[in-house]
C-alpha cells in the first residue's frame, strides 16, 4: 500500500493569474431553484444604495486563484467584493482574481441543500475544497453557510488564518464588516416561495427593503397621504359651513332684534 503524503499548506504556492480566455468554467447545473431567488434578494435589497457603487455582487460565479500553477475557480452562491477595477471589456465578466482585479471579497455564502457537497471540505491534495479555498487561498473574513429547509446560518469568521464559529447579537444576526450590515433569517413569502430568506438589517436595525415592498410602502404613504389631503378638506368644509351657519344665526338673530324694536316703538316703548 502506498501513503499518500500531503504537501503541507505553508508549502503551497499561491498566485493570482487572470482567468485564461480559453479556460472552460463549469457548467454545472442550478440543483435548487431556491438558491436563485435567495441570492438576488440579497443583492436586490442593497441595490439602491452606496454599497452597490464599484462593487461586484454575484452568485454562482468564478472566484479564482492559481494553487501550485494550477487555476482553481470556486462558484459561490452569493459574494461582495468592494471596491473591484472597472471592467474594461465589451463582453461579460465571467471570473474575478482577488489582488489581481481588486479586493479580497467581504463575504461569501453557501445556501445548502438536503444533500450538499464540499462547503466543509478541508481538501487540498487532489480536489480543494471549498472551506479550504475560502479560509486558506483565498482568507474570505467572513464565510457564511446558510440551510434555506430549515432556518439553520452560520457565520464564520476568520481568526489567525483559521474560521471560527462568530455568535449572533440578541435579535439573532450577525454583523458583517464592510457592508455595515446585519444579516439574519426572515421568514415569508416572495415570489411564490415560502419560507427562510436571508436578509439585511441596517445599524439601527431596521430591515433592508426589496423594491416591491419599497414601492408597496410608497403606495401606502400615497393613500395615507391622499386620506389626509381628503380629511384636511372635509375639515376645512366644515370649519366654512360652521362660519356660515354662525353668520345666518348672527343675521338671524339682527333681524329679530329689528323686529322686535319696531314694535316696541310701534307700542309707543322706548328701548332704551
Amino acid at each position: 500500500m502506498t501513503a499518500v503524503i500531503q504537501k503541507p499548506i505553508s508549502q503551497l504556492k499561491i498566485t493570482w493569474p487572470l482567468l485564461p480566455d480559453d479556460f472552460i468554467l463549469p457548467d454545472d447545473p442550478v440543483e435548487n431553484i431556491e438558491h436563485p431567488l435567495i441570492a438576488n434578494g440579497l443583492r436586490q435589497s442593497v441595490v439602491d444604495s452606496e454599497l452597490i457603487q464599484d462593487a461586484l455582487i454575484v452568485s454562482n460565479f468564478a472566484l479564482c486563484a492559481a494553487v501550485d500553477d494550477r487555476t482553481i475557480c470556486k462558484a459561490p452562491d452569493w459574494m461582495y467584493v468592494r471596491p473591484v477595477q472597472p471592467w474594461p471589456h465589451k463582453e461579460p465578466r465571467r471570473s474575478y482574481t482577488p489582488h489581481t482585479e481588486g479586493t479580497v471579497p467581504f463575504v461569501v455564502m453557501e445556501f445548502l441543500s438536503a444533500t450538499y457537497g464540499d462547503e466543509y471540505s478541508v481538501e487540498h491534495t487532489e480536489k480543494i475544497g471549498k472551506w479550504f479555498f475560502y479560509q486558506k487561498v483565498i482568507k474570505v473574513p467572513r464565510y457564511v453557510i446558510f440551510r434555506p429547509h430549515t432556518g439553520r446560518i452560520e457565520v464564520y469568521t476568520l481568526e489567525s488564518e483559521c474560521y471560527d464559529n462568530q455568535n449572533p447579537d440578541e435579535n439573532g444576526r450577525y454583523l458583517i464588516p464592510g457592508l455595515n450590515l446585519f444579516l439574519g433569517v426572515w421568514v415569508g413569502t416572495r415570489e411564490g416561495r415560502t419560507g427562510n430568506w436571508l436578509r439585511w438589517w441596517n445599524m439601527a436595525g431596521e430591515l433592508l427593503l426589496w423594491p416591491e415592498e419599497r414601492a408597496e410602502n410608497e403606495r401606502q404613504r400615497a393613500i395615507a397621504e391622499s386620506q389626509r389631503a381628503i380629511a384636511e378638506s372635509q375639515r376645512a368644509d366644515r370649519e366654512q359651513q360652521d362660519k356660515e351657519s354662525a353668520q345666518t344665526l348672527l343675521e338671524q338673530e339682527r333681524q329679530r332684534n329689528q323686529q322686535l324694536l319696531a314694535r316696541l316703538s310701534a307700542l309707543g316703548i322706548d328701548p332704551e
